[in-house]
């Protein structure tokens, strides 16, 4: 078997004698989607944080891509392909969808791009961002304010922004929370149609949109991994129903 694409070593985070994550150890393969759940205050956001570089560990590490990147910051595990969706969107709302994204492929490239300017004169940037714009369903609110943007379709103008750096490795941190049904049903379909071209650690409350997506498992509770494996059979560990799940596996 290949190495994993990221591998989280013995990860641990305290505030305090609050001990957030406790000695978590997972592995994510490259081409899945690799689910944490857990009840709230599990320390999900917490890991999350860890591995995208905005949160350093107390101890452990965080191997990526065969590399150690326990210590590098977030914008340098961008540039090494690992990027990160947070639970708020973090748009710029007086900027139009595609000058949110064109910002991401100037970062990216290093490009002089100013919105100032003719578009023309950076029509390569702005190619670009509309074909991610397109990933997500949105070239039709390209030049929307970000502000103006449903809830759902903010969620999927910030998913086009993580796309635009060009993720191996793409973090999700509850990227359904406030949408409504019809919006999570959009956005469940856009992830499984990314499935083949990124890989995935997806945070998510709904067990629905996990079960559907995931090709593994990990269960998170007071900051420590209970159970790892497939979607089925961490539905039917008697452990993991009890702590979480539930008698039905009903979300948390």
């Amino acid at each position: 078997m290949t190495d994993p694409l990221l591998s989280v070593q013995n990860l641990s985070k305290s505030y305090g004698a609050l001990k957030v994550t406790q000695d978590v150890s997972l592995d994510v393969r490259e081409g899945r989607v690799h689910a944490i759940i857990g009840p709230n205050g599990a320390g999900k956001t917490t890991l999350i944080s860890q591995l995208s570089g905005q949160l350093r560990p107390d101890s452990g590490r965080v191997v990526y891509a065969g590399q150690d990147i326990t210590r590098l910051d977030m914008a340098g595990r961008v540039r090494l392909g690992l990027a990160r969706s947070f639970q708020l969107t973090t748009l710029l709302p007086s900027f139009s969808a595609l000058e949110n994204v064109a910002l991401a492929v100037q970062a990216r490239e290093g490009s002089s791009f100013r919105f100032l300017r003719p578009a023309a004169t950076e029509q390569a940037l702005n190619d670009q961002a509309m074909a991610c714009l397109a990933d997500v369903g949105l070239s039709d609110r390209a030049h929307r304010r970000a502000g103006s943007l449903s809830h759902g379709e903010k969620r999927q103008l910030e998913l086009a922004i993580a796309l635009a750096t060009r993720p191996r490795l793409l973090l999700l941190d509850e990227p359904l929370a406030g949408t409504g049904h019809e919006e999570a049903a959009q956005l469940v379909d856009l992830f499984a149609k990314l499935k083949d071209r990124v890989t995935m650690v997806l945070i998510e409350h709904d067990m629905d949109a996990v079960f559907a997506l995931a090709d593994t498992v990990s269960v998170l509770v007071y900051g420590q991994i209970v159970a790892s494996g497939s979607p089925s059979a961490v539905r039917a560990d008697p452990a993991v129903r009890t702590a979480y799940l539930g008698e039905e596996a009903a979300p948390c």
